[in-house]
């Protein structure tokens, strides 16, 4: 039974992997996922389980742009490492909001919106706010693009980061939220990617730790296992996921991840309402 638990791990590692950085909803599909694989643990563990095992989604981040975000890096000049701590002021202030929300409302959300109708719903209409806003994003010029991190001032940080609220909503997807703000406020794709995925850094160290508090730290050896299992699967996924999307966002927009999105969310709904 262990060894079941632990491909269950596996395989939970590997959609984690995958969607926290494709703008399709991690927490979505980890939800969605407990229906047909259900890790057999206490409720409290599985929620703990299904946010900490992000972290092992973050250290591939933390890997692949440990050059770029170290500003004590003693190969950069000193404009250099000016530039790297902008990047990181930048990034505070584009935490702040969901932040503060995710502390006072965590509980009352995973108690009433951590549920497949909110998942079905979010998937749909994100689906279709990608696609509209891309369509509009066409029309723009090049010139008007924000495309590095040097143009992108602390007022459109900020307001990225209130994108960054809707994340809280299980089915919106935090990466789909800030890149899909970032776009409509008029950052290049690129910038709108890597600037996810840098707000991912603190917002998911944060909740993990909060969710570790809660749970506590009484862990069995099998507990720990598992967790480790998912955490380190995530993290081997999720170097192939970040660079396979930013290899695709060079030649290629977010419609079809919008249109994913919309037949996953007609498929939960169709499955919950007709076949379960």
């Amino acid at each position: 039974m262990f060894v079941l638990e632990l491909l269950k791990a596996l395989l939970l590692g590997v959609v984690e992997g995958i969607t926290e950085w494709l703008p399709i909803s991690s927490t979505g599909h980890m939800i969605l996922l407990d229906e047909f694989i259900r890790l057999s643990a206490s409720e409290a563990f599985k929620e703990m389980f299904i946010v900490v095992i992000q972290l092992g989604a973050i250290m591939a981040v933390v890997l692949l742009y440990f050059q770029k975000l170290n500003p004590l890096s003693p190969s950069k000049s000193i404009k250099e490492k000016k530039e790297t701590w902008s990047v990181w002021f930048k990034v505070i202030v584009g935490i702040i909001p969901a932040g503060v929300i995710g502390l006072l409302f965590d509980d009352w959300l995973n108690e009433h919106l951590y549920n497949y109708r909110t998942v079905a719903f979010t998937l749909i209409l994100y689906g279709i706010l990608f696609i509209i806003i891309e369509n509009r994003n066409r029309l723009r010029t090049k010139a008007k693009s924000i495309n590095s991190f040097k143009n992108l001032d602390y007022m459109t940080a900020f307001k990225i980061g209130i994108f960054q609220v809707l994340s809280l909503i299980p089915g919106t997807s935090r990466s789909g939220a800030t890149i899909l703000g970032a776009i409509f406020l008029g950052t290049s794709r690129s910038v709108a990617a890597e600037y996810s995925f840098f707000l991912s850094i603190p917002v998911m160290f944060g909740a993990s730790a909060l969710k570790l508090l809660k749970f506590g730290f009484n862990f069995t050896g099998e507990e720990i296992a598992i967790l480790l299992m998912g955490m380190i699967v995530a993290f081997i996924v999720s170097i192939f996921a970040i660079r396979f999307l930013l290899g695709y966002i060079k030649n290629n927009d977010f419609k079809a991840f919008g249109w994913y999105r919309i037949l996953l969310g007609m498929l939960v709904l169709i499955y919950f309402y007709f076949v379960k």
